[in-house]
């Protein structure tokens, strides 16, 4: 097997996250972007140390799982929902497999390293009893559910007409014309081609990440599930000037079933490809809206983090709230806070949350959240969590861990283990990296009691999972 050759096969398995596996006589070769059952043909592309994988080509048949026509005209080359051709059942049977192998293979991993009971091989084995497992949850909606996206501008083709969507399934350049992405709201396609039209009319230029020359970079849309409420933000250099000031009355006049309360023109002259604002011009009303979540209200600007399936998050903070347990009276942690929305959710029972997140435009959202839902019981520190874990003063008596997709420091989960706190609910967007912190945390004498996922983003790979450990009794 060498570089560049072509073969075909079965997709036997798929890994978190979209890790799927086909055997060529003895040799195992990664393939991503499948579906189990479906045969493919594919071209070697990486291939070392008896490791190998494939570049999807093809689909030469469809997978026994894949029981319904796609949603979406741009299907399969938008590689955003690639699980949609499957049910929604199935595909929250996939992640729930693959997120409790993880997690299996965590406990078992700790059981190994420490040797429970003298008889490491009995309850490695043994580790779908060794704590309970709640299941998948889904989410309330399966379209639609997006609260908020970002959009490109670029071109389908080298050297053809301006276009404004989403990545071309393995392409770094290519950029579809997604008019009819499922994942977002109607309005945000109304406006992404009243936005599109616009700048065609114009021929403004799109920016080139080589060559660094060009005009338009991106569209970012937020719209409240709840409120209905909408920001658009049309992304930009400062190499050419248009008047954008038609644009918002065309924005404005748009028929939306929710209601355009900001618009605003954000310049960015970063030559990463990256949505930041080195200056943000309000073309009308505010940079902010509203969204609410389990009884409490919410603050939204820009850039500031906050769960893209509203409706979704519901379900995800219900059982966030499960898991924690108890909290009256006490002092609670919630550490990589965000926006403070698990602290508030917390708040109205416990004696005090400190809320410590890197963000600080996330953490004055967070403070302003807090005012607006009346609770004067949170505190949020900015900050890196390795570092401000040393400068506090209170003494938690539960924590909630929440990190970004690449887990928790080593450093900083060593300190976070020496509050030695009873109770750890940790919230994880990427099952693997959770299962890596898990090891270390069980080594350190903790044990998981019981674990779920929650399907947040229907049709893609992604996973929310919750697990709650309790300090073992030595």
């Amino acid at each position: 097997m060498k570089k560049g050759e072509i073969y075909e096969g079965i997709i036997e398995k798929v890994e978190f996250p979209n890790k799927g596996f086909v055997w060529v006589d003895d040799q195992k070769v990664i393939v991503k972007n499948g579906i189990p059952g479906q045969k493919v043909r594919f071209m070697i592309n990486k291939k070392r140390s008896g490791r190998a994988e494939g570049r999807l080509l093809e689909v030469l048949e469809k997978s026994p799982l894949e029981t319904r026509e796609p949603a979406c005209q741009e299907f399969p080359a938008c590689g955003g929902c690639m699980y949609q051709t499957m049910s929604y059942e199935a595909q929250k049977e996939m992640k729930e497999c693959q997120v409790r192998e993880l997690l299996d293979g965590a406990v078992r991993e700790s059981l190994a390293k420490i040797g429970k009971n003298g008889d490491v091989t009995e309850e490695a084995e043994a580790a779908d009893r060794l704590y309970h497992w709640d299941g998948i949850y889904g989410s309330p909606i399966e379209f639609g559910y997006r609260n908020k996206m970002e959009f490109s501008f670029g071109d389908e083709y080298k050297d053809g007409p301006l276009s404004l969507g989403l990545h071309k399934k393995g392409s770094t350049y290519d950029i579809l014309n997604t008019d009819d992405c499922k994942l977002v709201h109607p309005d945000m396609t109304k406006i992404l081609v009243c936005v599109r039209e616009f700048f065609l009319e114009r021929n403004a230029s799109f920016y080139k990440k080589l060559q660094h020359v060009g005009y338009l970079r991106h569209l970012l849309l937020r719209r409240g599930v709840t409120s209905g409420e909408i920001l658009v933000h049309v992304v930009t250099t400062t190499q050419e000037e248009y008047d954008l000031e038609p644009l918002k009355e065309q924005l404005l006049a748009l028929p939306l079933e929710g209601k355009i309360v900001g618009i605003m023109h954000i310049l960015n002259d970063s030559l990463s490809d990256v949505v930041q604002s080195d200056e943000t011009k309000i073309l009308y009303g505010k940079d902010y809206f509203f969204e609410e979540l389990l009884g409490l209200k919410f603050r939204i600007s820009p850039f500031s983090f906050f769960q893209t399936n509203s409706l979704g998050a519901e379900v995800l903070y219900e059982k966030t709230r499960e898991y924690v347990g108890e909290t009256k009276g006490k002092v609670v942690f919630d550490l990589y806070s965000g926006t403070g929305t698990i602290a508030q959710i917390l708040a109205p029972v416990a004696e005090k949350v400190v809320g410590v997140e890197i963000v600080k435009e996330a953490v004055e959202a967070a403070k302003e959240n807090a005012r607006l839902n009346g609770l004067d019981n949170c505190e949020f520190i900015a900050g890196d969590v390795l570092k401000v874990v040393d400068e506090l003063t209170d003494k938690p008596e539960l924590i909630v861990l929440d990190p970004p997709r690449d887990g928790i420091h080593p450093k900083a989960i060593e300190k976070i283990i020496g509050f030695g706190v009873e109770r750890m609910v940790y919230v994880s967007c990427k099952p693997t990296s959770l299962a890596r912190d898990l090891v270390i945390l069980q080594e350190n004498g903790y044990r998981v009691e019981k674990g779920c996922c929650v399907d947040m983003f229907p049709g893609t790979a992604n996973v929310e999972s919750i697990v709650r450990l309790k300090k073992s009794v030595k």
